[in-house]
């Protein structure tokens, strides 16, 4: 089987960090072309991916498709194309699976263009900014009949996260009643603000509640306490979520991305006959001087670093049988409609329903 030819639109940190992923440590996919509207970036992140001998092979994909990717504004750089319209770079023939790392708002006419073209595309979140686009592209893939859209909710590749969806999905601790969550970042560009902590942080959480109580988001009340003073923007830092599921389940998730220590992700599960907790960081503990402690990370690639290893490689394994491995379009569309109710109920300060459709009349 031949090697899965990958583009990869937005080379932020996420986008730049998936294509050095790609280049060093996926089997089975190359990177062969790079879209960002930073051009020098991008070229200078091509250029230096292209420099390794892992890379060999790549250079006679790009002139293969020469003739077609200079009609589209592209450059080669030792071999990984840059393509500046992330469109073009969608509908290039020499181009069969993408990887969207853009911004959110961004997100909407790039899928739509995936799916026209008919090309699987791991789509980091949120799937669009809003429920009604989200629901577009939900149906626009059910009406080709067949799912070419995975969500990069990679919290469900993590080995600890999915250690506990297995013991809860063995009955062993009995029903899972209450999911108490931590999510907290070192700091953020001073352009994100306090609907983006729902759309862009809290989203995560969102995802995990629904994976882990196999369940729906009935109602969800985000609180915003009194704000760090360390932040200069304004933002309403930190926020606490409360997710109450359709079964009656509640899970509850604190949210701090300015919390100036570093990264650190917690998730406990409380069940009838028992609880579990992951993301402690006890990996390494060291007492000495009269102190113990350990090291927070800086950042999730730390953390997360393999969960985003195995969910990409897995996605490049089901992409090549002609399937996907992972959280569906659904799932992108779902916590989409949890976070737009989260980011009114933030706004008003009342309790908000989670208005979606029904799944079996969009997906019958």
């Amino acid at each position: 089987m031949q090697d899965l030819r990958i583009g990869i639109i937005g080379v932020g940190q996420m986008g730049a960090d998936h294509a050095e992923r790609v280049v060093r440590r996926i089997s089975g996919a190359r990177l062969v072309a790079v879209s960002d509207p930073d051009l020098p970036r991008a070229n200078a992140l091509a250029e230096s991916l292209s420099r390794p001998a892992g890379i060999a092979g790549a250079t006679g994909s790009a002139a293969a498709t020469g003739s077609a990717s200079a009609q589209t504004g592209s450059s080669a750089a030792g071999g990984i194309r840059v393509i500046e319209d992330p469109l073009a770079l969608i509908g290039d023939a020499g181009v069969d699976a993408v990887i969207i790392a853009s911004p959110g708002f961004a997100h909407a006419e790039q899928l739509m263009a995936c799916l026209e073209h008919a090309k699987p595309v791991l789509c980091e979140k949120p799937l669009t900014m809003d429920t009604e686009s989200s629901l577009r592209v939900v149906e626009a893939e059910h009406k080709l009949g067949r799912q070419l859209i995975q969500v990069g909710f990679m919290r469900r590749f993590d080995p600890e996260y999915a250690a506990l969806k297995q013991l809860l999905d063995s009955g062993e601790l009995g029903r899972t009643l209450l999911l108490h969550n931590v999510h907290r970042n070192k700091s953020v560009p001073e352009t994100f603000r306090s609907e983006m902590i729902v759309r862009d942080s809290l989203v995560h959480e969102v995802d995990v509640a629904r994976w882990l109580f196999d369940d729906e988001i009935a109602r969800i009340t985000v609180h915003a306490p009194k704000p760090t003073s360390l932040v200069a923007n304004g933002a309403l830092d930190p926020q606490l979520a409360i997710l109450e599921m359709a079964s009656g389940a509640i899970a509850d998730v604190e949210v701090f991305v300015n919390f100036q220590v570093g990264y650190e992700v917690r998730c406990e599960a409380v069940a009838e006959k028992g609880s579990a907790t992951i993301g402690l960081g006890v990996d390494v503990l060291t007492k000495r001087a009269g102190q113990w402690g350990g090291a927070v990370p800086e950042d999730y690639r730390a953390r997360f670093g393999t969960a985003y290893d195995v969910e990409v490689q897995r996605w490049v394994d089901a992409t090549q049988r002609g399937e996907i491995d992972g959280p569906t379009a659904w799932d992108g569309y779902a916590a989409a409609a949890v976070c737009t109710a989260g980011i009114q109920s933030l706004q008003e300060g009342r309790p908000v329903e989670v208005e979606m459709a029904r799944k079996s009349e969009v997906l019958g």
